[in-house]
């Protein structure tokens, strides 16, 4: 049986890029920054599906994030603490399966768009990429394996402004597309198989989710 996985894209965009191949992964467009992606998040939370994703795109922190990279989010920070991806590693190999430069690690979620200078600070904690829905939209996640990938647009050396945004955004959207089967192959994968044999009494014969449960934050975003 295949899974039903549910994946959020903030962007219209988005959305339209990761539906693209027969699947029946259902993406949800769900809204730009923090307070559409919390107020969608609990809707989402009650959806009747096996595994959760966010994807999108985000922007790059560090040298050795380029714009076109993918990153697998190892955990999801922010102001209020952290949103752990146990099976990001998993997500990461199927991903890098295809010629995609992948990186795995942790991503940044912030209520407004970095500066310079906060985009350095936030490269110093070992974070890999900066967004503003992946924590809120984790949530919803609610116990159910989750992944969080997003494709890398801006970075210090290529920012949102500069030229040249416009090839880097189509190129981030090829790489969305591609990132569709790598999500299948993940869902199919954290996803147990139901029992194919009726339960024995006093057995449940219930499969439990991977769990993404909240940590504490040692290096919350601004």
């Amino acid at each position: 049986m295949t899974p039903r996985l549910l994946v959020c894209a903030p962007l219209r965009l988005e959305a339209l890029a990761l539906r693209a191949g027969p699947s029946r992964r259902e993406v949800r467009r769900t809204g730009y920054g923090p307070v559409r992606s919390a107020r969608r998040a609990a809707r989402l939370a009650e959806e009747d599906v096996d595994a959760f994703a966010v994807a999108g795109f985000a922007g790059g922190l560090g040298r050795s994030v380029r714009s076109g990279d993918v990153i697998v989010a190892s955990e999801v920070r922010g102001p209020h603490g952290a949103v752990r991806c146990p099976s990001a590693r998993l997500l990461a190999d199927e991903v890098g399966r295809g010629d995609l430069l992948v990186h795995c690690g942790p991503v940044i979620s912030t209520g407004h768009v970095v500066s310079d200078t906060e985009r350095a600070v936030l490269a110093a904690s070992g974070a890999l990429g900066v967004d503003m829905e992946s924590l809120w939209l984790a949530r919803a996640a609610a116990g159910r394996p989750l992944a969080v990938v997003r494709v890398v647009v801006d970075t210090a050396d290529e920012p949102l402004a500069g030229m040249g945004t416009v090839r880097r955004g189509i190129r981030a959207l090829c790489r969305l597309r591609e990132l569709g089967p790598a999500l299948d192959r993940w869902a199919r994968a954290v996803c147990p198989e139901p029992p194919t044999a009726t339960a024995g009494p006093g057995t449940e014969g219930n499969v439990g989710f991977g769990i993404a449960k909240e940590v504490p934050d040692g290096n919350p975003g601004p």
